[in-house]
C-alpha cells in the first residue's frame, strides 16, 4: 500500500510531499491543477516509462 510519495524536481513541481491515509483517495482540483503530473511522477517510480519532453532541450 503506498503511504507516503515525495516529488521534487518533476515537470511543473518543485517539491511535493504526499501522505496517503488509508481508505478511499481521490485527487480533485480545476484544469492545470497537476493531477496528471502528479499520477506521471507516480508512474514513472512505478516503474513506468515517462510521457513527454520533461527536460529536453530546445
Amino acid at each position: 500500500m503506498l503511504c507516503a510519495l515525495r516529488i521534487q524536481n518533476f515537470a511543473l513541481i518543485h517539491t511535493l510531499d504526499l501522505t496517503v491515509e488509508p481508505g478511499f483517495t481521490v485527487l480533485t482540483g480545476e484544469t492545470g491543477a497537476g493531477k496528471s503530473i502528479l499520477l506521471g511522477a507516480l508512474q514513472l517510480a512505478l516503474g513506468g516509462g515517462a510521457q513527454g519532453d520533461f527536460g529536453a532541450a530546445d
